[in-house]
């Protein structure tokens, strides 16, 4: 058991004993919990990954696309691929068509605001 995990586990355990909470693994019981006093003054935040994959626009919305397509050979992403792209064409080839032709962001900024996003 690596570091990491003993270090997530302990704090779980510490937490879960403190709490004095018993819960069931189900989500009315996980439902039951009461929210912590500081979460509906928290901020939260937004983050936008956007990137070269965003190009084909096929299949998905993140950058797994590479891993599916390339790495694991995803058989619609490689038809699509081939379909559309020469044989030639890399992953790295997307970055001279990325041109963010789209990019609005007065829209994001109101999408972000009807969120509730501070």
């Amino acid at each position: 058991m690596t570091l990491d995990i003993v270090l997530h586990i302990s704090g779980i355990l510490f937490l879960v004993g403190i709490s004095g909470a018993q819960y069931q693994p189900n989500w009315k019981s996980i439902d039951s919990r009461p929210l912590p006093q500081w979460y509906d003054e928290a901020k939260l935040g937004i983050f936008i990954h956007w990137g070269v994959w965003s190009v084909p626009a096929y299949g998905i919305s993140e950058s797994v696309f590479f891993w599916l397509w390339l790495k694991q050979g995803k058989p619609e992403l490689v038809e699509f691929m081939k379909k559309n792209y020469p044989p030639t064409f890399t992953y790295q080839d997307f970055a001279a068509k990325f041109t963010a032709e789209f990019y609005d962001p007065d829209h994001w900024v109101k999408i972000f605001k009807a969120s509730g996003a501070r």
